[in-house]
């Protein structure tokens, strides 16, 4: 792997997509000076940035004055494609089917007991009485995840972007094994934060797959794209573009996926490589 300053950059850059917590975002999730600065720079260079992030976009408040001319931002690890401009409107959904959140929920408190659920809906997210309670969510709707997940009428019910599920014991990188070996034939599954913690979408919903979408029908080839990330949820889109960065900070899964390293998010990884693309434009 290759630092910030030696990774090969490619000979055209029209697209920089980068994850937020851990990637773009310092550890108090706010933005630097610097890193403002850059991204203005490279749209005001005709590079487009998206954000391609695990959040949903009602937590994209952090990054919205900062998404320039398109406003467009990935969320929920692709599941939704959201017009920041228009107050978080969802423009494309990519659902997990209830009978597969069913089918991993059930495989998981059978393989792992003690797991809790939530569900985050594109209304909102609700969850089990045992899950770690969203404080931002005060609205949630509480209950065991079959009865969240339960349709009176069949499809009538809002999308599923994703399914959490929590564990208070096991190893985060063994939890995610495990949910991958007993229910991975019927969703993705991958995780992002330090705890155990396991976000499921439907079966080949990933951040590089939604962004792979979005640059074809601006006809941006993998080659074209330079992305960041820090986490398992972004190793695939870390894989697909032409270039890509893991954070100082980032976790082995990351860090084996792309083909370079750049600075951690505490110190404008980000923003050391934006600038690099700049002067050598």
């Amino acid at each position: 792997m290759t630092s910030a300053t030696d990774t090969p950059l490619p000979a055209i850059t029209r697209l920089i997509a980068t994850d937020l917590d851990g990637t773009l975002l310092r550890d108090d999730k706010t933005l630097s000076a610097r890193t403002v600065a850059a991204l203005a720079a490279a749209e005001e260079a005709g590079i487009e940035v998206f954000f391609v992030t695990g959040r949903p976009a009602r937590w994209m408040d952090v990054v919205s004055n900062h998404v320039q001319g398109h406003g467009l931002a990935i969320c929920a690890n692709g599941a939704v494609v959201t017009d920041l401009r228009a107050d978080g409107r969802l423009l494309t959904v990519r659902a997990l089917e209830r009978d597969a959140a069913l089918h991993v929920v059930h495989s998981l408190r059978d393989s792992a007991p003690g797991t809790s659920f939530a569900i985050e809906l594109t209304t909102g997210i609700n969850y089990e009485p045992s899950y770690p309670p969203f404080h931002l969510d005060p609205g949630a709707a509480v209950a065991v995840a079959e009865k969240l997940l339960h349709e009176d009428v069949p499809g009538e019910g809002a999308p599923v972007l994703k399914l959490l599920a929590h564990h208070t014991e096991m190893p985060p990188d063994a939890f995610l094994a495990l949910a991958r070996t007993v229910a991975g034939e019927r969703a993705s599954i991958t995780r992002s934060s330090p705890s155990a913690l396991l976000e499921v979408s439907g079966l080949g919903v990933s951040k590089a797959s939604t962004l792979a979408a979005c640059c074809a029908e601006r006809g941006i080839s993998a080659a074209e794209v330079v992305a960041f990330g820090d986490m398992p949820n972004d190793v695939e889109m870390l894989g697909w573009a032409g270039t890509s960065y893991a954070m100082g900070n980032a976790h082995p899964a990351a860090l084996a996926a792309a083909t370079g390293q750049t600075l951690t998010n505490e110190e404008d990884g980000v923003a050391v490589v934006i600038e690099r693309i700049l002067a050598g434009r």
